[in-house]
């Protein structure tokens, strides 16, 4: 265990019980030497960037650290964030322990964050427009045209200002060895940016004496970037003072609380589809003082939902006649219409060619490994190794559909193996990475649980903002990898930490695509040093269709 750590600090200390010393029996140093741990270095040694946080904690009793948790609780259950998990209702949980991040580190993520974003900007206007991609070999028209989210329908519309992706979140991991990797990208409905800004705030409230010790980027400024950019992207038409809403598909999805928590701080209108209606290809917002004339749309809602004209003609949470009014040039959606193609996680393994091609750079942070599986020599190596391998379905999330190999039962394998062979489109596989590991408390006592990051960025045509930190997510469960909070995950606090090198972009800066922070082609992927409706039956038709879009059980908070 991790005893040896604290005899820096005197041998006393180690007597005491319930101290923080104590806290860390549980800390497994076999999970240590599988993977990187945040806070420890293989010898049990506390990283530097940990040192404050470390000399915080190293009074308190285990009683201290449980009432400072009880206050997270407590304070989320008092705000309404809750998720549901096993049918219960419950805080979401916020670990005691923030996750940090030197600026150097950092200063790499949001570099390679950048990148990626300018690059699937670059894909989803050839797809569809040109197709330039696919005419030079880049990527297989078919792999388009088999995705779910490939709308033909929306072939030719250009968005105000070139912008497609105005809000990215880009799912990222420590390796065993150290390096920051892509995961997966979000780009329809990236949700969670919420829980970040309230971790913050939560935390600030609880535990103020942690942040005595170290400067912390703030994250409060996000929704100003957000706004900014939904300004600079509306139709030229509207002017200085474009009318902007927040689209929900209403209070019974499970991100209602971030949609109206976004709509407050930017201070624009929280709108259902029922708010809103098109005519002469124009959208208005019905009001009080009556129909108001709407320039964006920051849609929460999946594209098969917004248009019952276009998409499924059931739906009643969308406005028909959008998709017109956008090609007329006369709304600007946010994020754009789809989008989805290129969050499939097939198109996700070709990212690292469309870097060279568009921007014809290096990758800055490297893709996991992934096995395409219409190609014959990778599906046979897969069926052969399932059970070393992540079985994910294309177009799922939420940790939905996966098989995690090393752990399942020989029966899910061989499912999973008709899965793949009946529809080798519909599924990737991926190495085990061994995510890195965080102190968590768990059962009184901290205790190393693997986590992941979700940054999110802002784009406004001219610039891209990364939020500092974003949002880390933890799993909870013993051994799991799994982070959603579908699957019994939690979060963290995410700090970024420490000052800027001379000449370098500071954390809340906008790089711009022209700015030679933004460029790659002097930064190699090596690893980083780190060792509602009038009626009963649509009503209820509302309310199923809510809590469809709601891809996780959460009541009250963001689903990530």
């Amino acid at each position: 265990m991790l005893r040896s750590q604290f005899r820096a600090a005197g041998e006393t200390e180690l007597r005491h019980p319930g101290r923080v010393s104590d806290l860390f029996e549980a800390y497994d140093r076999k999970v240590q030497r599988r993977a990187s741990d945040e806070m420890f270095d293989r010898f049990g040694r506390t990283r530097e960037i940990y040192r404050g946080i470390f000399d915080t904690l190293r009074p308190l009793t285990a009683g201290d650290l449980a009432a400072r948790a009880d206050g997270l609780r407590r304070a989320y259950r008092d705000r309404g964030v809750t998720f549901a998990l096993s049918g219960e209702e419950r805080p979401f949980p916020l670990d005691v322990v923030p996750r940090v991040l030197a600026h150097s580190e950092w200063q790499r993520i949001e570099t390679g964050i950048v990148q990626r974003v300018r690059a699937l900007e670059c894909f989803l206007a050839d797809l569809y427009g040109a197709g330039e991609v696919f005419s030079d070999g880049v990527v297989p028209r078919r792999l388009i045209h088999s995705s779910p989210h490939f709308h033909r329908q929306l072939h030719g519309i250009s968005p105000a200002g070139g912008v497609r992706i105005h809000v990215a979140g880009v799912d990222i991991v420590r390796d065993e060895h150290g390096e920051f990797r892509v995961l997966e990208d979000n780009l329809r409905c990236p949700s969670g940016v919420s829980y970040v800004m309230e971790n913050r705030r939560v935390m600030a409230r609880v535990f103020p004496d942690l942040f005595g010790s170290e400067a912390v980027a703030p994250v409060d400024d996000y929704p100003r970037h957000l706004l900014a950019a939904f300004r600079q992207t509306a139709p030229p038409r509207a002017g200085d003072d474009p009318r902007i809403v927040v689209l929900t598909p209403g209070v019974h999805n499970s991100a209602y609380f971030e949609h109206a928590l976004l709509a407050r701080l930017m201070g624009v209108d929280l709108v259902e589809g029922r708010d809103l209606i098109c005519r002469d290809d124009v959208i208005y917002v019905r009001t009080t003082s009556g129909e108001e004339r709407v320039d964006v749309i920051y849609r929460r809602i999946d594209d098969e939902f917004l248009d019952p004209l276009q998409f499924r003609p059931d739906s009643v949470l969308g406005c028909a006649g959008l998709v017109h009014a956008a090609r007329a040039g006369n709304v600007t959606i946010a994020n754009a219409l789809g989008n989805g193609v290129a969050d499939d996680k097939l198109i996700y393994s070709y990212v690292p060619d469309l870097i060279e091609y568009y921007l014809g750079e290096a990758p800055v942070l490297r893709n996991v490994t992934t096995y395409r599986l219409e190609e014959p020599d990778a599906l046979a190596y897969v069926l052969g190794h399932a059970d070393d391998m992540v079985i994910k379905p294309v177009d799922a999330s939420g940790g939905y559909g996966l098989v995690f190999g090393p752990s399942a039962t020989e029966e899910e394998l061989d499912a999973a193996r008709a899965d793949i062979v009946a529809d080798p489109r519909a599924w990737i596989a991926q190495p085990v990475v061994q995510l890195s590991t965080g102190p968590t408390l768990v059962d009184g006592q901290l205790r190393p649980r693997h986590l992941d990051l979700r940054p999110f960025a802002v784009n406004d045509g001219e610039g891209i903002y990364v939020l500092p930190g974003g949002l880390t997510r933890v799993a909870l469960p013993e051994g799991s990898m799994v982070v959603n909070s579908s699957q019994g995950g939690g979060s963290k606090d995410t700090w970024v930490v420490g000052s800027p090198a001379p000449g370098d972009p500071t954390t809340d800066r906008i790089v711009t695509p022209t700015d030679p922070a933004a460029s790659a082609l002097d930064v190699a992927p090596v690893p980083l040093q780190f060792g509602p409706a009038d009626d009963h039956h649509r009503r209820h038709q509302q309310e199923l269709q809510q809590q469809q879009q709601g891809c996780e059980p959460i009541r009250g908070a963001p689903s990530c």
